[in-house]
């Protein structure tokens, strides 16, 4: 599987955005996906992800009740809603697919990766 994040971009304080991820090369429908982030000098953190199915979705905590992960099997496809972005959400995303089933939370649990788009907010 093949995955491609699109949608970053430079906002401001308080504006949105909507990443997406496609996949290739294979279904998404058997995988959890999640979204993670990576900030200059800083590891690779969690952010959102998504159940197979889409029932079940989780967050860290500072992004709760501003982004919101959404998935369309039928469509191969991913989505982060973002709003109310801050500068400390500046960071490269990634998508990612797993196929563990566990706590979604850490990058080792995941599979496949795609290679990120860069959001940046300004003050």
């Amino acid at each position: 599987v093949q995955l491609q994040a699109s949608g970053g971009g430079l906002v401001q304080t308080g504006d949105s955005l909507r990443l997406s991820c496609v996949a290739s090369g294979g279904s998404i429908g058997g995988y959890s996906m999640g979204w993670f982030r990576q900030a200059p000098g800083k590891e690779r953190e969690f952010v959102a992800a998504i159940s197979w199915s889409g029932d079940f979705t989780y967050y860290t905590d500072s992004v709760k009740g501003r982004f919101t992960i959404s998935r369309d099997n039928a469509k191969n496809t991913v989505h982060l809603q973002m709003n109310s972005l801050k500068p400390e959400d500046t960071a490269v995303y990634y998508c990612a697919a797993s196929s563990d089933g566990g706590s979604l939370r850490r990058p080792r649990e995941y599979d496949y990766w795609g290679q990120g788009t860069q959001v940046t907010v300004s003050s």
